[in-house]
């Protein structure tokens, strides 16, 4: 299977590209600075995210977005997001899975209100327009999947190997949190990938914390 992960040198997109190629997956980098690449495991394209055609995208199985950004460059993310899902319109056969945000999952059994809600001000550019991108998302006709995490999604918990799903709800793990360490996360992606269960959906997935 070829696999390609756009911002693959983030804390995310790392783990993703070494999750597939753990798995003998063919998979290339996008990148805007190929020199922060420091492996040889895959081939490398240098290019913004925003200077992709349908070209540079139309050979792969699937393309992961890792693409995030600084709390003041946030309205970035709807026209990244957009600029891809143009593109993947444009290329019906190619899976576009993006790293989403979990501000969008809802709190309620009636969908009536989110986890965006309960988001601080000083936190809520990223949150805020990754939930506007996905609204967008859902419109496309692009082959998509977006994957949001937990709330808390956790750049340095452990590898558990071992996760629960849900869909468009906030979940909780054994231990009542909403928590998902970037490890699993990058398993649970990978997943999704080769089982295909979440097309043209959103999922999510918990893990346990053991660490603590």
């Amino acid at each position: 299977m070829k696999v390609a992960v756009i911002s693959a040198t983030g804390k995310a997109g790392t783990l993703i590209a070494q999750e597939a190629i753990d798995r003998g997956m063919d998979v290339t980098a996008i990148v805007r600075d190929k020199s922060k690449v420091n492996t040889d495991k895959y081939a490398v394209v240098e290019k913004d995210l925003y200077n992709l055609t349908v070209a540079d995208v139309e050979d792969f199985d699937a393309v992961v977005c890792a693409y995030g950004v600084a709390p003041d460059k946030a309205e970035s993310i709807q026209t990244a997001f957009a600029h891809l899902i143009k593109i993947f319109e444009q290329a019906p056969s190619v899976r576009i899975l993006f790293v989403g945000g979990a501000a969008s999952l809802y709190t309620d059994p009636d969908k009536k209100h989110q986890l965006v809600e309960t988001i601080p001000k000083e936190w809520l550019p990223i949150p805020y327009n990754t939930l506007l991108a996905f609204n967008e998302i859902q419109k496309s006709k692009a082959n998509w999947t977006f994957f949001s995490p937990a709330s808390f999604f956790d750049a340095n918990g452990p590898r558990t190997g071992r996760y629960t799903l849900g869909t468009d709800y906030v979940i909780q793990n054994k231990a009542g949190d909403s928590y998902i360490s970037y490890e699993d996360y990058a398993i649970a992606m990978v997943d999704e990938i080769e089982k295909k269960q979440f097309v043209g959906r959103r999922f999510t997935a918990v893990s346990e914390n053991t660490a603590q």
